[in-house]
Parts: C-alpha cells; structure tokens; sequence
C-alpha cells in the first residue's frame, strides 16, 4: 500500500512539474482555429485503395489538434495539402536455400505539397520521399498477405505521422 501511495505522489509531482514547466504536446496544434482542405491523393499505383489509405490515416492525424479542422471545401480553407501516390515497388531483399525470396521491401514513392491558400505561399514542397518498410515471405500466402499488408500499413502511418508533424511545424511557424 505504501509503494501506491508513493508511486501516486510520485506521478503527481511529475505532472505538476510538466504542466508548470511550459511543457507542450508537439503532436498537438493549439494556436487559433484552421482548417485545412485535404485532398485524395492522385493514385498512380494498381492499389486502388492506397489513396483513401493515406486520406484516412491523415485525418486520424489531424483530429488529435482541436484547433486544426479538416474540410472537404477548398473554400474558406486556410490550407491545402495535396499530394500523389508516385510508386509501390516490392524488390526482393534476401534469397534462402531454393533462391526464393524470404525477405522484401515494401517501398512507397509519394510527393506533396502544403500551401497557405491566404498568401499563395508554399509552405512545404515534397517533391518525392520514399518510405520504405521490410517483411517476411513464408510459405502460407495467407501470412505473407498479412505481412505485407501490416508493412504498408506501417509505411502509411509513417508518412501521415510525418506530414502531420511537418505541417504542425510550417503553421506555428506563421
């Protein structure tokens, strides 16, 4: 009981001294109210789904800042980010004993570009990035499926992750 109650006064202490401290969540945008028009993007893949993929994975994003609204509208937007799904390439990375491959990369090409629709200004310019995450071939399809749909569900949280954190950036920047 005594480990409790120190572990409790403990944890308290700690987020006093964090909220006192002037420390910020950097995942969170809290400066006055925008909204940004976020496009589909442009899909150049065979994966008919990839663009609404990436759509929702950055307004999943987006919603963690109450400040920072997503619309469908270009009009009244503060912002737009816009974007193409260049490429998906699955090279073979490692061969076992009967030079079948056993290992793979995943790698996704994309580009985009966040602007302020306010003054015209390019706030962010990606004009190609590659994200790239490794998996498994095994002898049951069905897991190598599921292998290599966790690898681009990885690539694409990574890349919404980073485009939010950039984006978050350029704005408190303004």
């Amino acid at each position: 009981m005594k480990l409790f109650i120190r572990w409790s006064l403990l944890s308290i202490a700690v987020a006093v001294f964090l909220s006192g401290c002037g420390y910020r969540n950097p995942y969170v945008y809290s400066g006055p109210d925008k909204s940004i028009y976020v496009t589909t993007w442009k899909n150049r893949t065979s994966d008919l789904q990839l663009d609404a993929k990436i759509y929702q994975e950055l307004l999943k994003w987006f919603q963690k800042s109450r400040s920072l609204k997503i619309t469908k509208s270009k009009e009244g937007a503060d912002f737009i980010l816009a974007g193409e799904i260049i490429s998906v390439d699955i090279p073979s990375l490692a061969f076992d004993g009967t030079n079948t491959a056993s290992d793979v990369r995943l790698t996704l090409k994309v580009r985009y570009i966040f602007k302020d629709l306010t003054t015209e200004s390019v706030l962010i310019e990606m004009p190609s990035q590659d994200w790239q995450q490794s998996y498994t071939i095994t002898a049951d399809a069905a897991e190598t499926r599921d292998n290599a749909n966790e690898a681009q569900d990885k690539v694409i949280e990574d890349l919404a992750q980073s485009i939010y954190q950039r984006t978050l950036l350029a704005i408190s920047r303004l």
